[in-house]
């Protein structure tokens, strides 16, 4: 089996892993432009560029890659530094360019209807592996969603025992009433997922949290969850709330660190009881 295919494999496990190639050669170096390195998150590897003190650097250079998820290209000047000393006759200069190998990423849709719907076929697009769970087969089936990865019509509460979202995994919360996203958010909340959102009102939201963290549920939990869903581009159709929800999926898998226009009114901030309970009595009023 060669790297590339260890490549796809290891992409199927749902692991990461990052490739080291050397793109550029000046001198005498102990390999070759285009060599090819696998690293895996378990620390192994497959293939060479050049062994020595260089693969060491890559090794834990490829390890930072995997965590910031974001490529990195190293300088090798090995004339110059005696401790990438081969013991060969080496003076020349390499660059390592390191890129990281991630698994696929997975959206969990819990609810089937026109917002989900709009959801699955703009985040598909956009390269994302889509699940979608719903408790009515009228509504969740193949018709309706040829091209998902998985389609599950049963309850909420069996189809999340069975499902591990894990850190590359994306869940979205559009079911069809208060109740089941509840139900949905006090598991999401505890599970490794990379991204959590809801959709519905600041008080169908205020009201959710205040359930939750009633029931002994730490408020720290609800810190990383997007309610409502979405980035704030004023999306009123089912259509354009799937387009705002992608762009934050998008956002978050890309890791931009820059502000964005959250539709989150508590993004980024602590919730407790008592702030839920104020926000609560000014929806009131």
């Amino acid at each position: 089996m060669d790297i590339y295919e260890q490549i796809v494999q290891l992409r199927q496990q749902g692991r990461r892993g990052a490739v080291a190639t050397i793109v550029n050669v000046r001198g005498s170096v102990p390999s070759f432009e285009t060599a090819k390195m696998l690293i895996r998150d378990d620390g192994s590897i497959t293939g060479t560029v050049g062994g020595g003190c260089v693969e060491a650097e890559v090794w834990q250079a490829a390890r930072e890659v995997m965590e910031t998820e974001k490529p990195r290209t190293l300088t090798f000047n090995l004339n110059q530094n005696p401790k990438y000393d081969t013991g060969l006759v080496c003076g020349g200069t390499l660059d390592i360019f390191i890129e990281p190998i991630l698994p696929p990423a997975l959206l969990y849709i819990f609810g089937a209807g026109h917002v989900a719907l709009s959801l699955y076929r703009t985040a598909r697009s956009a390269g994302f592996g889509v699940t979608v769970i719903d408790d009515r087969d009228t509504y969740a089936n193949r018709e309706r969603f040829p091209e998902a990865k998985e389609v599950i019509a049963e309850n909420f509460d069996q189809a999340m025992a069975r499902l591990s979202p894990n850190e590359t995994s994306y869940i979205v919360i559009v079911t069809r009433g208060h109740r089941d996203d509840m139900r949905v958010l006090r598991w999401a909340v505890q599970t490794q997922a990379r991204y959590i959102g809801m959709i519905g009102s600041k008080r169908k939201t205020i009201t959710i949290f205040r359930e939750l963290v009633k029931e002994g549920l730490p408020e720290t939990l609800f810190e990383r969850v997007h309610a409502p869903v979405g980035l704030d581009i004023g999306a009123i159709t089912p259509e354009e709330i799937a387009v705002a929800i992608t762009a934050e999926l998008i956002a978050t898998r890309r890791r931009v660190e820059r502000p964005l226009p959250h539709m989150s009114w508590f993004h980024s901030r602590k919730v407790n009881a008592d702030e839920l309970k104020t926000e609560l009595e000014e929806e009131k009023n």
